[in-house]
This record gives structure tokens, C-alpha cells and sequence, in this order.
């Protein structure tokens, strides 16, 4: 799986603060995540990470998305 920094995951399973989105802030063997509801920081294993992983929202997706019209 192609994950990049910056990106936006959305991850099966809440937080317990309630949201489900996550930023990359650190790949490799462990990923360090950052919750952007509360603003939480986390490591975990690339495999963890993985299986945990329903969407990956880029940076460049949303500004190409918006500049086309």
C-alpha cells in the first residue's frame, strides 16, 4: 500500500475521542500517526496500520479536485 506523508487515512474504528481520521506524519516500518480530532500522536506497526485502513485522502487529490473549475 502506497502511504505518504501527509496523508489523510479514515481507519475502521474510532478513536475514543470519536474520529476516524488520521495524518501521516512519519512512514517506514511503523507509521506515526496524528488524530485530527484531538490531535493525539501514535506509533504503529505498518502492518497494524494496513488492516486498519478503509481510504487514504491526498494532498494532492483535494487541490487538483478543486482547481479544475
Amino acid at each position: 500500500m502506497d502511504i505518504r506523508l501527509n496523508d489523510v487515512l479514515h481507519m475502521k474504528k474510532a478513536h475514543p475521542c470519536g474520529d476516524k481520521r488520521w495524518k501521516v506524519l512519519r512512514t517506514g516500518a511503523d507509521f506515526r500517526l496524528k488524530c485530527l480530532g484531538c490531535g493525539h500522536e501514535v506509533m504503529l506497526p505498518r502492518l497494524k496500520a494496513e488492516k486498519n485502513i478503509r481510504s487514504v485522502e491526498r494532498q494532492n487529490d483535494i487541490s487538483t479536485a478543486t482547481s479544475g473549475s
